[in-house]
Formats: C-alpha cells, sequence, structure tokens
C-alpha cells in the first residue's frame, strides 16, 4: 500500500485551512496519526485479522483514548461515557476492542506511561470489559456514580457556569456576543458558510416548540477532532434563552460514511442518511443522548446537530497532570465497563448479537490473548506507517 497517496486521496475535497492542520497534528505522534487515519487502520486490520469469534455488536468504531468525555445529556445532567460516533457501524465487538488496546499502546507516551505499564493497561481494559459483559447488565457514569479522575471530571464541570463557558468561546461587541475565531478552536465563516449554516438551524427550527431559541447570531467554522478535521463543520451561536448569557452554542458536522464499512461483510441497515445512522447509533449506545443530538438533510447533505462539547472535557492523562498507577487503572476501567455496557444496551437490535451471546463470550478467555497480540501486530504497524507518513511531510508531501 502507498501510504502517502491513501491518506490524500482519502481527505481529498477537505477545507484547505483546517486540513493543513490535521497534516500538521498527525505529524505530531503516532497516536495523533491513528486518531486521523481510521480508513487506514481498517484496511491493515483485514490484513492483520481479528478474532472470528467476536459476536457482532454496535461499535463506536473510532474507539481510542481520547473518545470518551463527558456531556450534558437531553435530561441536564452530565454523564460520561463514549462520545464519537461518525465511524459507527454493525461489525465484530472484536473491532473496538483491538483499536482501543492499539490507542493504548502507541499512546503511551502521551499518558507518560512506558510500554511494560501500557501491557499491564491493556490488560486491565480486556479483563475489565469481559467482566462487565458476564455481570450482563448495562449501567452508566454520571457524577454520583463516578470515581476516581472521572469523579474529578464532572465536579469540576458542576462547577462550571454558562456565563464562563460561553466567555471561553466568545468576545462581546456591545451586548452582542460573537464567536471568537482564533485559529485554534474556529476559523471565520465566508458569507456562503454562514448561509448554509442557518438555513440548516432554520429547517431544524421549524419543527421544534420554540423556534426563537434558534435564532442563528454568529457562526464559525470550528477547529476540533483530529480524524474529522477539514469536513464541514461549524459552531453556532443561537439566542437560546436570551442574549447575552442565555446563549447557546451549537456543533454542526457533516457526516460522512464510515470507514468500516468497507471492509465489513455484514449487511448493514439501509440509513435514510449518513447522519440518521450516527445519531440513531448514538442514541442506542448511549445511556443519555446527548442534548440537541438531531440529524438534520439539506439539500441531500447530511449534517449532525448537537450542542457544543469542549474538548477539554476529557478526564486529563498525562501531560502536566501525575497520576497514579492506580488513577491511571480506574480510567482505563471505566472505559472498557462503558463498552461493554454500550454493546450490551444496543444488544438484539438490527442484527447485533443478543445479550446471551455478549455474556457467553465475556467468559470465554482464549480470545483474550489473541486481541493482546492482534493490537501489538496493528500498533507495530502503526508506528510504521507514521515513520513513513512523518517523512513524507517532512519533503513537503501534504503541503496544501
Amino acid at each position: 500500500m502507498d501510504v502517502v497517496r491513501e491518506i490524500r486521496s482519502f481527505n481529498q475535497g477537505r477545507d484547505p485551512d483546517r486540513l493543513k492542520l490535521k497534516y500538521q497534528n498527525m505529524r505530531s505522534s503516532p497516536f495523533v496519526f491513528l486518531r486521523g487515519t481510521c480508513h487506514l487502520f481498517y484496511d491493515r486490520l483485514s490484513r492483520i485479522g481479528a478474532p472470528r469469534s467476536a459476536p457482532l455488536t454496535w461499535v463506536c468504531g473510532d474507539l481510542h483514548l481520547e473518545n470518551f468525555g463527558s456531556y450534558k445529556g437531553d435530561n441536564r445532567l452530565v454523564y460520561f461515557d463514549i462520545n464519537d460516533f461518525d465511524e459507527a457501524a454493525l461489525a465484530p465487538a472484536s473491532w473496538d476492542l483491538i483499536r482501543f488496546l492499539t490507542s493504548l499502546r502507541v499512546g503511551a507516551e502521551s499518558i507518560a506511561v512506558r510500554s511494560r505499564e501500557a501491557r499491564k493497561l491493556c490488560e486491565v481494559f480486556i479483563e475489565s470489559y469481559a467482566s462487565a459483559l458476564c455481570a450482563g447488565k448495562a449501567y452508566w457514569v454520571e457524577r454520583d456514580t463516578a470515581q476516581g479522575l472521572v469523579r474529578v471530571l464532572l465536579d469540576d464541570l458542576r462547577e462550571r457556569q454558562r456565563t464562563q463557558f460561553l466567555a471561553s468561546r466568545t468576545d462581546m461587541k456591545g451586548r452582542r456576543r460573537m464567536l471568537r475565531t482564533d485559529g485554534k478552536k474556529a476559523l471565520p465563516a465566508s458569507d456562503q458558510q454562514r448561509a448554509l449554516a442557518a438555513q440548516v438551524i432554520q429547517q431544524f427550527a421549524t419543527g421544534q416548540t420554540n423556534p426563537k431559541f434558534y435564532d442563528v447570531l454568529d457562526v464559525a467554522r470550528r477547529i476540533a477532532g483530529t480524524g474529522s478535521l477539514g469536513v464541514d463543520r461549524y459552531a453556532i451561536l443561537v439566542e437560546g434563552k436570551g442574549s447575552p448569557d442565555g446563549n447557546y452554542v451549537l456543533d454542526l458536522k457533516q457526516a460522512m460514511p464510515s470507514s468500516l464499512v468497507p471492509h465489513l461483510k455484514v449487511a448493514q441497515p439501509k440509513w435514510k442518511s449518513e447522519a440518521h445512522r450516527v445519531v440513531t447509533l448514538q442514541r442506542r449506545v448511549q445511556a443519555v443522548s446527548m442534548a440537541f443530538l438531531q440529524p438534520v438533510v439539506v439539500s441531500g447533505s447530511p449534517y449532525v446537530l448537537r450542542a457544543l462539547q469542549p474538548t477539554e472535557d476529557r478526564v486529563a492523562l498525562g501531560g502536566k497532570s501525575a497520576q497514579s498507577a492506580a488513577d491511571l487503572e480506574g480510567v482505563i476501567t471505566v472505559m472498557a465497563k462503558l463498552v461493554a455496557w454500550a454493546q450490551l444496551r444496543s444488544a438484539g437490535r438490527e442484527g447485533s448479537g443478543i445479550a446471551d451471546e455478549l455474556v457467553d463470550f465475556g467468559k470465554r478467555s482464549k480470545w483474550r490473548a489473541r486481541m493482546l497480540e492482534a493490537s501489538i501486530e496493528a500498533a507495530a504497524q502503526v508506528q510504521q506507517d507514521w515513520s513513513t507518513y512523518a517523512a513524507a511531510y517532512d519533503d513537503g508531501a501534504y503541503a496544501t
């Protein structure tokens, strides 16, 4: 495979400003490269192979360390869960597990752990996942049930006021708020892009009990994530409960086809649109849906609308924050349980295995060692592909 050509081909047609940021970010580490090349990972996995005995489940598809975080549900309570379903599909349970384990191995440096500690965390993840499956019941994580670093995150968010969040994303011009376009979290939108975003919100608002809530005040191109950088994505400031401090910020993101589907031999449902796939599976897998989560299709283009979720609302692993081995194991255990609970919660839906199959899978042991071995091979391949990419990037192959 020509890695350089494959990556350029996959990202063709994306917004050049944000695509430049994506390529730059991917150069920084193998972990960020993994996050930005989900399509490449599954092409490689189809050759490496995954345990075939795993039951079919509704998978996130892009499961890695940074695709877990907090969010405000449509019941206004805050939860910690898997929070990205762009790649979601019906696939063997093993696919999500191997991707997460691979992210632990290639992301070890980013969370300040050595390879030996990363191996232990992989084992903790597998055993915690299997144990949660064996229990056969889906739970969830909210502030009152959270522990360790997850509890710290949710406690901090409880203290954050709406005005603090708005102040971090907007500037005041008189009595009116405007989105801050600092090149870090947002870029200015063109008149055409503003009109498109406003059209999407207006179409959505017509079916709501309070359309005035969605009066658009400002639009910016949002910078967030890695894999999706460059697709149409907007931060949209709306009137909400009243200007200036009752304003809300929404996230509108173009929905693209799942990178898993070309490698699956499993028939997928006939979705009305890619946005309906993403939203349906997110609602199916999460215990409580994210606020404002809706599919919207305008002129044939599918978008996912939801409340803007700050990228900071994740458990701080590594970096300037020092965590004990027990802290890290605690977070990994929670993440493993969330994966198992998501699969149990969505069991028996449109082709996914029933809960009894998942419980039986959790009780078996042979697949666990094979999963760990597959992730070792996958991680080595990611490292090799990143080295190829880094050399090409440095030679100017990704200049936009």
